[in-house]
């Protein structure tokens, strides 16, 4: 039967990748690779943590370019997602049932860890029901951004005897949950942190976590949220993609 291995590879440092991972680093015939028009860097990443980790000799490639992505249909952010997952999954189908051999092993490289906001296994969970042949998945965990980010900022990610909340940033539009003192934020193309209501409130913010351009800021909101906006934007510009993370907390 063939395999698919959905491998978490941390968020660009190859030194943060998992033993556990490397043995499946080593255990493909065929790297699976998600590539989309003008963000080249996140795919050499990948490459370099394969290269960093792989000694089992050559493999094959299937490039698989990412569908457009709208980020609302008819004004609904669900329907988009549910629309650009399914031309996905269309996609992913067909190249294992024409890629990937009966006694062969495929794999995803997934940035972070495979369960936190990351749609390639909920993608793939899809996928292997649909194929021609059945195909096992195994899912390998991975050093989340979440877990960098405190990292970076020597700082826990939970106070004692409080709750954490993790929210993709359109959920924050209104400002923090009345009942939740420290929030992690993922999924910001917008630096919502700069519009919410910054009174008693800290930030801790990373981007490019792990990787050479790695950037890191913090401080109370209304005195860093600007400086953070500005810097986001540049470096956006300058690379061409934008990959960041991070925490609010209330003082006190």
């Amino acid at each position: 039967m063939p395999r698919l291995l959905i491998i978490g590879i941390g968020v660009g440092d190859p030194d943060h990748v998992t033993v556990q991972a490397v043995r499946a680093l080593n255990d493909f015939d065929v790297l699976f690779v998600v590539t989309k028009p003008g963000v080249d860097e996140p795919l050499a990443l990948r490459r370099t943590v394969v290269d960093r980790h792989r000694a089992a000799g050559a493999y094959r490639t299937v490039e698989l370019p990412d569908p457009p992505r709208e980020r609302e249909l008819d004004g609904d952010h669900g329907s988009a997602v549910r629309q650009w997952r399914r031309e996905r999954a269309d996609l992913w189908t067909a190249a294992l049932d024409e890629h990937l051999g009966a006694d062969e092993t495929g794999a995803f490289l997934v940035w972070g860890d495979p369960s936190l906001y990351e749609s390639t296994l909920a993608i793939a969970q899809t996928v292997v029901t649909r194929t021609a042949v059945p195909v096992e998945v195994e899912v390998l965990p991975g050093v989340s951004a979440v877990h960098v980010l405190t990292a970076r900022h020597r700082i826990p990610l939970n106070r004692v005897g409080r709750a954490v909340q993790i929210t993709p940033a359109r959920l924050l539009a209104d400002g923090m949950p009345e009942d939740v003192d420290d929030v992690v934020v993922m999924l910001d193309a917008h630096a919502t942190f700069a519009s919410i209501p910054a009174d008693g409130l800290e930030i801790y913010w990373g981007a490019y976590l792990g990787t050479e351009d790695e950037l890191l800021r913090s401080g109370p909101l209304g005195e860093v949220a600007e400086e953070i906006r500005a810097l986001r934007a540049e470096a956006k510009a300058r690379k061409g993609w934008m990959f960041d993370t991070y925490l609010l907390r209330r003082t006190g």
